[in-house]
């Protein structure tokens, strides 16, 4: 968050009441795919540094999954220990409407998501894609079908919390190392 600007959209949300987690430095390839394991966890540590104080106190981490996969490319076993040493929650996700390829028609999508399960974590993207103009008609819509909006984890889609690993990982993490 060097870009001021950026700097202040995350103080903003963090004034009012929005958690702020680590995505990765550079988001450009899951750490379950970076080459070398100092790179993966710099990806990590550098985040952590920039944010700073916006940060929670129980650090969040939410991997880069290229493309909203869910695989062994998360994460090399030294980035798991990383984050067990430095005791962060790691965030999954359980729902990819693909808004990010398909700015356009990707509400209905997630709201079919969103019918298919009790509790989604829905990964969604501000992207200059044009895809947040639909935002409102599906909060809309989704209010409107019962839904309840909530800043929490499904538990199934939090594999490490405050560093301790309590769900299998086996799914998510490469042999690189």
């Amino acid at each position: 968050m060097a870009d001021p600007a950026r700097r202040t959209l995350a103080e903003r949300a963090q004034a009012e009441g929005h958690w702020i987690g680590n995505h990765t430095y550079t988001h450009s390839l899951p750490l379950g795919r970076q080459p070398d394991a100092a790179m993966a966890e710099s990806e990590i540590t550098r985040t952590q540094a920039v944010l700073g104080d916006l940060a929670r106190p129980e650090r969040l981490f939410r991997p880069f999954g290229g493309g909203g996969q869910l695989n062994d490319g998360l994460f090399r076993p030294s980035v798991v220990k990383h984050l067990e040493q430095e005791r962060y929650t790691c965030v999954l996700w359980n729902a990819i409407p693909r808004d990010w390829n398909d700015p356009e028609n990707w509400v209905e999508r997630a709201l079919d998501q969103c019918r298919t399960q009790a509790w989604t974590l829905m990964v969604l993207h501000d992207l200059p894609t044009g895809a947040m103009r639909h935002l409102p008609r599906f909060l809309d819509a989704a209010a409107e079908a019962g839904a309840r909006f909530r800043q929490d984890f499904p538990p199934d889609c939090v594999p490490i919390r405050r560093g301790e690993v309590i769900l299998p990982m086996t799914d998510y993490v490469s042999n690189l190392d």
